[in-house]
């Protein structure tokens, strides 16, 4: 079902960019703290379902290129990996096992390590999952 408004079928595409640069500043600012996946992956999830609402869910997955499903099980199991490389480190899981740090401009050092590959996986679970739902009712016309 696509919108009789030109401005609300156009407007989430030129503002996509913009709402997923919101997205990974949200996830890479949280990903110390509880929550900054979570967050990361709803705000990312929402530019595509603005899209599925202005252009149909059919735009939104070619715009997307990954099946949400898919997105959701590669989350899964990048947070699976994460927690098994911080036993097998010794780290006894969630507590970290730092990989790498490196230095990134205009952000400064990066510390790569099992908590950010967590929440990359929490990231890409969420974004999975919202942008599945999302999708569906729009399918569904409710």
């Amino acid at each position: 079902m696509r919108t009789k408004s030109l401005m609300f079928a156009q407007m989430p595409r030129v503002m996509l960019p913009f709402i997923l640069a919101l997205a990974a500043v949200t996830f890479y600012r949280g990903h110390h703290v509880p929550g900054g996946g979570f967050i990361g992956g709803l705000v990312g999830a929402l530019a595509f379902i603005l899209v599925a609402l202005g252009q149909g869910a059919e735009v939104a997955r070619r715009v997307m290129r990954v099946e949400p499903i898919t997105l959701l099980w590669i989350g899964v199991g990048i947070a699976l990996c994460a927690l098994l490389m911080g036993f097998v480190g010794g780290s006894g899981g969630f507590e970290g096992l730092w990989l790498d740090e490196f230095k990134v401009p205009l952000i400064g050092k990066v510390h790569l390590g099992t908590p950010m590959l967590f929440d990359l996986g929490v990231f890409l679970t969420v974004m999975g999952f919202a942008t599945k739902v999302g999708f569906g009712l729009q399918e569904d016309n409710l």
